[in-house]
């Protein structure tokens, strides 16, 4: 009888704790998803020297992919652009592909011989987005750069860029508008905190500190229209326009501005200078007309929003590695038990 209390008190004690357990908030931990990448893409010991010498020797060039687990953008690279047999099949015949983990830790030999681990092989060339890739020419040098996700219909054409050898010949972005098109209103989109023409962007026009952002742009552009349409009437993104002075460059342009370190250029030849290749491409300028940050890939509302915040609120200044900044601004706001949504 003695025995028979005891089990029922303890199996009372198991239901108490586990209505308890139920009522509790369930705490989540996941690690990000881990991508899983194409099995063309090659296995390396990332010596890069190396692997440049094997790619000429194969008639191909070399090209760095630096991603991250859980990247959203590194999953639409991976689905919607390799997922295309065309564009898979033309990557494969041209290039050999290498992923590098910008926050790994597997040793990489860089153009210099130097050993290094991933990370710091990332940080020396300054890599802030997921996805990158850096197609590299016979002798190592940089043929072209995509710094953030392309879509498809210009991805393809940066192939053939850079296959064809072409980037000794003519800039990529005259390249790119010859050949990729796309459907789009064909407009550029007024907005009233807009800088007025004609633009004089130096310090002693603005007349305040305010950061300058200046956002390049084209009239045949979808994501153009899809960041005027989509992300600025956000009510987050609209706030913080409002701590900057915000002008607008039309890269086919032949119409003069003054650049923030006051020399007179047209918008089309200050596009090309700046090398700018992707539109729509937003440029930060700190109060005293120096570059401290760009953006030049496809963003959804959230990594814009942080990219604004990154240069207003100053954190640019304290945390250089920009996917830090955007980790540690999505995990404060989960804290606060806010939904956050990379791509919507």
């Amino acid at each position: 009888m003695r025995t028979l209390s005891i089990f029922l008190m303890l199996v009372h004690a198991l239901l108490i704790g586990n209505a308890h357990a139920a009522d509790a908030p369930a705490v989540v931990t996941t690690a990000p998803q881990q991508h899983q990448h194409p099995a063309w893409f090659k296995e390396s010991f990332l010596d890069i020297r190396e692997e440049i010498a094997e790619a000429t020797k194969s008639g191909r060039r070399l090209m760095l992919y630096f991603y991250q687990d859980g990247c959203p953008y590194c999953t639409k690279l991976l689905n919607e652009n390799f997922g295309q047999k065309a564009i898979s099949e033309k990557t494969r015949k041209h290039f050999d592909v290498i992923a590098i983990n910008i926050w790994g830790d597997r040793e990489v030999k860089d153009l210099n011989g130097q050993t290094v681990p991933e990370k710091a092989f990332v940080k020396s060339l300054g890599v802030q987005f997921t996805p990158s890739l850096l197609m590299l020419d016979e002798k190592g040098n940089t043929a072209l750069r995509l710094n953030g996700y392309t879509p498809p219909h210009q991805f393809t054409v940066a192939l053939d860029f850079v296959s064809k050898r072409l980037e000794k010949k003519q800039k990529y972005i005259d390249y790119l508008q010859a050949n990729a098109s796309e459907p789009a209103t064909g407009q550029l989109h007024p907005e009233p905190w807009l800088m007025t023409s004609p633009l004089n962007l130096t310090t002693k026009a603005a007349g305040d500190k305010k950061p300058l952002l200046v956002l390049f742009e084209q009239k045949v552009c979808a994501a153009c229209d899809e960041m005027h349409r989509d992300a600025f009437p956000r009510p987050e993104v609209a706030d913080l326009l409002k701590k900057f002075q915000v002008a607008r460059v039309d890269i086919a342009s032949n119409e003069t501005l003054k650049t923030p370190t006051g020399s007179t250029q047209t918008m089309r030849d200050w596009t090309r200078k700046l090398n700018i290749i992707y539109t729509p491409s937003l440029l930060y300028f700190d109060a005293n007309g120096k570059e401290v940050f760009r953006v030049e890939g496809y963003l959804r509302p959230f990594h814009l929003s942080s990219s604004l915040d990154y240069i207003a609120s100053g954190e640019y200044l304290k945390q250089p590695e920009f996917q830090r900044y955007i980790e540690a601004r999505a995990a404060t706001r989960r804290a606060k038990g806010e939904r956050v949504e990379l791509m919507k």
